[in-house]
C-alpha cells in the first residue's frame, strides 16, 4: 500500500488529520508490540481490500459486494476481529474504521465492480460529526461513484443505546442517496430494535441461522419469521454464511431475495463479476432437500400436532400454592404450561414442584410466590409443524429431564397445548416399524414402496433429476461359486459404493431387491458420481475372490453336461436417464425407462455406465407398452 501522503485519492481534511494523528503518536518506548504494529498499519495503510458477492437467489445475478477488511498476512493483526480488538483497546476504532472505509471504497471504484458495495460501518462511526458533515459523499465524488451505490452495513460490535441520535444520522445519510443494511440480524445486541427504529432497505440474518438450516428445524422457523417479518416492513433479506448447496436450496425455497456465502464465493481481492455456472444453474432450477422432512414423502411428513394434547396451562401471577392443589387434585397432571399473552414462557414439573413443597418450610417459604419461581425458563418449544424427526433430535440433543417434562407445541409462537415423550417414543418407533416393513432386510436400503413414493415425489415436485439403474453382472456364477453368503456380502459391499456416492441432501437410493438398486439423482454432476461408483466398485469387490480367480479374471465351474466353463469377475452395470417431469405421467414410466437403459448398458463387457441421450419422444412407444 501507498504511504498516506501518495493516496489515490485525496482524504478529507477531518479524517486525513485523525488518521495522521493516530499514526504518528510519538512511541514511548513502552508500548505494547500491538499498538506499535496498529501504528504501522494506519501509517502506511498496510490494510487489503477484500469482495464477496451477495447474489439474488431467484436467478443467480449478483446484486453487489459486501466489502471486507484484511491486516498484513503473517501478523497477529491479520484478521478484522484482532485489528479492532486492538483498535479499540487504545481508541482508535474510529480512525481505524475511517481508513478502512477509504481502502474499500477506493479498491472497489478502481476494479469497476458492478452492484452495489455494502460497506461495514459501526453505529458509533455513523453518529461521528465527520460522517454526518458529509466527508464519505465528498470522498465518493472524488471516486466518481454514485451513493446511491452505497448500501451502508451497520456492524453491531458493542450495545447501541441512543436510537433517537442514529435514526437522524441514518436519515440524513438517505438524504444524500445511500441505503441500509444491519448486520448480523439475531446475533448482536440489539438487531431486532434497529430493524424496528432504522426501518432498513436490507437485513443480513447471522449466518448461526443459516448453517446447518437444512438439519434444524428452529433454525428454519427463526429464518421464515424473519422472511415473514420483512415482507411485512418491505425490507430485503440477505442471508450470510451459505457453505452447502442443501443450505443455498433451503434458503432459496423460504423466499429469501439473496445470499452469500463460501458456497456462492469466498471474499476475493478480486473478485468475480459472475457467479460460477454451478451455483446458477442450482438457483435456477427446482431441486428438493431430502432430509428436511417437510419435502419428504409418505409417513415422513408427520408433525408435532399430531402429538398435541390440549392442556390447561397457568399465568405467571398464578401462586405455587395453587399450582400445587391442580397437580393434587388431579394425578394424571405431569406438567404445566405458564403462559403470558398467549405465549409460552415456561414449564413446570409435577414431580419437581411436590419435591419443593415437601421440604422443610417450602410451602411457607414459596406458597405465596408467583409459580414461575419454579417454572423451567427453558422448555422446548415445537412449531406444530415440526417433523417428528426433527422432534426427537431436538430432544436427544436435549438435557435429559426435557423427556420427562415433555414439550410445548405452539402456532407461530403461539401456545397450543403439550407433547410428550412417551407419545412422540411411541409414533417414532411406530414409525421405525413401518419403515423396517418396506425396506430391504439385507441392505437396510428403502424398498419398492419408498422408491415408487418418491418418483411420485419428485414428479409432484416438478423437479428434474436422473434416475439411475444399477445391477449386477454375471452374479448367480459368483454366487453358486463362493456361496450365499459371500453373495449376500457382494450385495452389500455395492449398496454401501453407491451410498458414498450420493448427495444425503439431494439424492435417494433404495434397492429393489436381489442385486438391484435405484437412484434418483438430484445433484447436477450425477454423471461424474456413476462413474465414480463404477471405479469404486472395482476396488471394493477384490476382497471377495481368490488370489488365482483375480489373476486370470473370472473363474471356472461346470455345466449340467460336465464341461468346464468360463465366467468373468462380477461388473456392474448402471443405465441412467435424465427426467424432465413434464415428459412422464407416472412412476411405472420412469422405472420402464431405466430398466431400457440398464439393459443397454449390459450390452457392454465390464463395468459399465449407459446413458440415455434421446429425448422421449423418440422412444415415447416403449413407455406406451409398459
Amino acid at each position: 500500500m501507498a504511504p498516506l501522503s501518495h493516496a489515490p485519492f485525496p482524504l478529507g481534511a477531518e479524517v486525513a488529520d485523525l488518521i495522521a494523528r493516530a499514526a504518528g503518536a510519538a512511541p514511548t518506548g513502552n508500548e505494547d508490540p500491538m499498538l506499535l504494529l496498529l501504528h504501522e498499519i494506519i501509517a502506511q495503510r498496510k490494510l487489503t481490500a477484500l469482495f464477496q458477492p451477495i447474489v439474488r437467489m431467484r436467478n443467480g445475478e449478483i446484486l453487489g459486494y459486501e466489502g471486507l477488511i484484511r491486516g498484513p498476512s503473517n501478523t497477529p493483526l491479520h484478521s478484522p476481529l484482532a485489528l479492532f480488538k486492538v483498535a479499540r483497546a487504545h481508541n482508535l476504532s474510529v480512525q481505524m474504521e475511517y481508513l478502512c472505509r477509504h481502502i474499500v471504497l477506493t479498491r472497489f471504484a478502481q476494479l469497476g465492480l458492478p452492484g452495489n458495495l455494502f460497506l461495514n460501518v459501526s453505529p458509533g462511526a455513523l453518529m461521528q460529526p465527520e460522517a454526518i458533515q458529509g466527508e464519505t459523499l465528498r470522498y465518493l465524488e472524488n471516486l466518481g461513484v454514485n451513493p446511491k451505490r452505497i448500501i451502508i452495513e451497520l456492524t453491531e460490535n458493542e450495545p447501541t443505546y441512543d436510537y433517537a441520535q442514529l435514526r437522524n444520522a441514518a436519515m440524513h445519510y438517505r438524504e444524500m442517496g445511500f441505503q441500509i443494511a444491519i448486520d448480523d440480524l439475531g446475533e448482536g445486541f440489539s438487531s431486532l430494535r434497529l430493524w424496528s427504529e432504522l426501518q432498513p432497505e436490507y437485513v443480513k440474518v447471522d449466518m448461526h441461522f443459516v448453517q446447518g438450516i437444512n438439519h434444524d428445524p428452529m433454525k428454519l422457523q427463526f429464518v421464515r419469521s424473519i422472511q415473514e417479518i420483512a415482507e411485512k416492513s418491505g425490507s430485503i433479506v440477505i442471508a450470510e454464511g451459505i457453505e452447502s448447496q442443501a443450505e443455498l436450496l433451503t434458503i432459496r425455497d423460504l423466499g429469501i431475495a439473496c445470499g452469500q456465502g463460501y458456497h456462492i464465493s469466498r471474499p476475493l481481492a478480486e473478485p468475480p463479476v459472475s457467479i460460477s455456472d454451478d451455483v446458477t444453474k442450482t438457483l435456477r432450477r427446482d431441486k428438493v432437500p431430502l432430509d428436511t422432512n417437510k419435502y419428504g414423502p409418505g409417513k415422513r411428513n408427520a408433525t408435532a400436532f399430531k402429538l398435541l394434547r390440549e392442556t390447561r396451562y397457568v399465568s405467571p401471577e398464578v401462586t405455587n400454592d395453587a399450582v400445587y392443589h391442580m397437580f393434587v387434585n388431579d394425578p394424571q397432571l405431569q406438567a404445566l404450561p405458564v403462559v403470558s399473552n398467549g405465549l409460552p414462557i415456561g414449564l413446570i414439573n409435577r414431580y419437581s414442584m411436590v419435591e419443593r413443597f415437601a421440604r422443610l418450610y417450602g410451602r411457607e417459604l414459596y406458597g405465596k410466590k408467583s409459580c414461575a419461581f419454579f417454572m423451567d425458563p427453558n422448555p422446548i418449544l415445537a412449531e406444530q409443524d415440526t417433523s417428528l424427526q426433527e422432534l426427537s433430535n431436538l430432544l436427544v440433543h436435549a438435557e435429559s429431564h426435557h423427556l420427562s417434562n415433555g414439550f410445548i407445541i405452539t402456532d407461530r409462537g403461539q401456545y397450543m397445548g403439550l407433547g410428550t415423550g412417551h407419545d412422540l417414543l411411541r409414533e417414532i418407533t411406530q414409525m421405525q416399524i413401518d419403515a423396517a416393513r418396506h425396506a430391504n432386510p439385507l441392505t437396510q436400503l428403502p424398498g419398492n414402496v419408498p422408491i415408487n413414493d418418491h418418483i411420485e415425489y419428485l414428479l409432484q415436485s416438478g423437479v428434474e433429476f436422473c434416475i439411475c439403474y444399477a445391477d449386477l453382472d454375471m452374479f448367480k456364477p459368483f454366487n453358486d461359486v463362493y456361496g450365499y453368503r459371500k453373495g449376500d456380502d457382494m450385495i452389500q459391499a455395492t449398496g454401501r459404493v453407491l451410498q458414498q456416492a450420493v448427495d444425503p441432501d439431494l439424492d435417494f437410493i433404495g434397492h429393489i431387491g436381489g442385486d438391484d438398486f435405484l437412484i434418483m439423482f438430484q445433484s447436477e454432476d450425477w454423471e461424474k458420481r456413476c462413474r465414480n461408483v463404477l471405479e469404486n466398485f472395482e476396488a471394493a469387490t477384490r476382497v471377495f475372490y481368490y488370489d488365482e480367480d483375480l489373476e486370470r479374471r473370472g473363474y471356472y465351474t461346470e455345466d449340467r453336461q460336465g464341461k468346464r466353463v468360463f465366467h468373468p469377475l462380477v461388473t456392474l452395470s448402471l443405465g441412467a436417464v435424465k427426467i424432465e417431469p413434464s415428459q412422464y405421467s407416472s412412476p411405472h414410466q420412469i422405472a420402464s425407462a431405466a430398466t431400457r437403459a440398464k439393459m443397454q448398458a449390459k450390452k457392454t463387457i465390464g463395468n459399465n455406465l449407459f446413458i440415455e441421450r434421446r429425448i422421449p419422444a423418440t422412444f415415447s412407444w416403449a413407455l406406451k407398452e409398459g
